[in-house]
């Protein structure tokens, strides 16, 4: 039974229109064999007294061509349903492509990451507040490593890393697949808390289909960097590995 039961996805509509014609010559032999049957008794010579009446036979015949008009229809009723439904998915997931590219489009590049780097770790040095800043590099799977699919993923994670950001905070793309999170004023203990949320949206973003894996990395001044050049340097690692 193995055997039968391995049905490649991208045939399963051929193979549901196989097994509706199937079904349907099925009927077909079935009522063409009954009214070949009945028809000796209804009209044959030897007929007796008990013989089936001819309304009864044509009643009959009748029917069979009903049942077969209303299968016929109704099975191309489901393929119309069935190529509205197709249409509409793609329609929506050209929209999802469409609103994750530009959603992507406004996240602020690498050169601007480095200007708000520059100046948020001067007003620090200047207030003495600790400045935070956190390093999301995503991981696509296989599935979603290219094409439209990838786009909607990276767009799903924006949209969480948006989401989770404070009024003061700011988001940049770094790279394809490399964000870049400024936080001034937040220690390194908030900040950790804040990369297990983001962590957390972005494991809930991924989906059942585990679209994408998330690396969070945490840097902080001055627990663990003494100048804005050590986070960019290491921003710019990250960039080159992706």
């Amino acid at each position: 039974m193995d055997v039968f039961d391995k049905v490649n996805q991208k045939t399963l509509d051929r193979r549901d229109r196989q097994l509706s014609m199937l079904a349907l010559v099925m009927i077909l032999i079935l009522e063409g064999g009954m009214v070949l049957l009945m028809y000796p008794a209804v009209f044959g010579k030897n007929v007796g007294p008990a013989a089936p009446s001819h309304t009864l036979f044509f009643g009959f015949c009748a029917l069979c061509v009903l049942l077969v008009a209303y299968l016929v229809n109704r099975q191309f009723v489901v393929q119309r349903l069935r190529s509205r439904l197709i249409e509409e998915k793609e329609q929506m997931a050209q929209l999802q492509e469409e609103s994750s590219g530009e959603l992507l489009g406004t996240l602020l590049g690498f050169s601007h990451f480095q200007d708000r780097l520059t100046m948020d770790f001067r007003r620090s040095t200047q207030t003495r507040d600790p400045l935070s800043l956190i390093l999301v590099h995503l991981k696509p799977s296989k599935p979603f490593a290219e094409g439209p699919q990838a786009q909607v993923a990276l767009g799903d994670a924006a949209k969480v890393l948006s989401r989770k950001l404070r009024t003061e905070d700011s988001l940049y793309r770094l790279s394809t697949r490399v964000f870049g999170i400024v936080l001034p004023g937040m220690t390194d203990a908030v900040a950790k808390q804040a990369a297990d949320r983001l962590s957390e949206g972005l494991a809930g973003a991924s989906g059942a289909s585990n679209r994408f894996t998330a690396e969070i990395e945490v840097m902080n001044y001055p627990e663990q960097v003494t100048t804005a050049s050590e986070m960019e340097r290491y921003a710019s690692a990250l960039v080159t590995r992706d």
